[in-house]
C-alpha cells in the first residue's frame, strides 16, 4: 500500500511542478490574500500577531482548495479514475498519495507564506519558531487528511467546487484555531497558555479523520466515478 501511494505521489508532484498550474494558481492566490490584508494598514502601522496568524491560515486554507482539486482532476480527463479502481492496490493508496502530495504542495506554498506575512504585515519571528513551524506541519497533516478525503467531490460541475468549500472549512476550524493560536506564538514571542492542549486537540483530529478517511474514502471515490 505505501508503495503504491508513493508512487501516486510521485507523479502527482511531477505534474504540478512541471506543468505548474496547480501550485502556482495556489500561491498567488495566497500572496494576493496577504497583500491584500496588508493594504488596511498605515504607514509605520504592525498588525497584531494574532491577525498575520488568521491571514496566514487563510491563505492556505483557499491554498489547500486549489491544490486538491487540482491533483484529483488529473484522472478526470480519460478515464483513468475506473484504472486506479480496478488496480490491485487498495483504492485508500489514492487517497493516501494524493494527501502526501498535497502536504508537500501545500508545506512549499507556505515557506512562500510566511516570510510574505512577514514583510507585508510587520511581523518578526521569534525563538519559537521550533515549536511554530512543528504546529504548522501537524495541522497541515490533519488538513490534507481532509482535502483528500472530499477531493474527489470537487470533480465534474463547479457546484461541485463550490460544495468542496463550503464542507471543508468547516470541519478544519478546530486546526486553525490551534493553528493561529500558536503561530501567533510564534510571531509575537509570548508564551501563551494552553499550548499542550492545541497540540492534543490537533493530534486527536487527525487520528480521527485519517481513521475516518480510511474506511469513507473508497465510498466516495467509487460513488463518484
Amino acid at each position: 500500500m505505501l508503495k503504491a501511494s508513493l508512487l501516486i505521489c510521485r507523479k502527482d508532484l511531477i505534474l504540478c511542478f512541471c506543468r505548474g498550474n496547480g501550485l502556482l494558481q495556489a500561491v498567488i492566490l495566497g500572496l494576493l490574500l496577504i497583500f491584500v490584508f496588508s493594504l488596511s494598514l498605515l504607514p509605520g502601522q504592525r498588525m497584531t500577531p494574532q491577525g498575520a496568524a488568521s491571514i496566514f491560515w487563510l491563505a492556505s486554507a483557499f491554498c489547500h482548495v486549489l491544490i486538491f482539486s487540482t491533483v484529483y482532476a488529473y484522472e478526470e480527463g480519460n478515464g483513468q479514475r475506473q484504472g486506479l479502481i480496478l488496480g490491485p492496490a487498495p483504492v485508500q493508496c489514492v487517497w493516501l498519495g494524493k494527501a502526501m502530495a498535497g502536504l508537500c504542495v501545500l508545506f512549499a506554498a507556505q515557506g512562500l507564506f510566511l516570510p510574505a506575512s512577514v514583510v507585508f504585515l510587520s511581523q518578526t519571528i521569534s525563538d519559537f519558531w521550533p515549536l511554530g513551524l512543528g504546529i504548522v506541519l501537524l495541522a497541515d497533516i490533519g488538513i490534507v487528511t481532509v482535502g483528500s478525503l472530499l477531493g474527489a467531490l470537487s470533480q465534474g460541475t463547479s457546484s461541485r467546487e463550490s460544495l468542496l468549500s463550503i464542507i471543508v472549512f468547516p470541519l478544519l476550524i478546530p486546526l486553525f484555531l490551534s493553528g493561529i493560536r500558536i503561530v501567533s506564538v510564534m510571531f509575537s514571542g509570548i508564551p501563551a497558555e494552553g499550548v499542550v492542549s492545541w497540540f492534543a486537540m490537533t493530534l486527536a483530529f487527525n487520528a480521527i479523520f485519517i481513521a475516518a478517511a480510511l474506511f469513507l474514502f473508497p465510498v466516495i471515490y467509487n460513488a463518484e466515478e
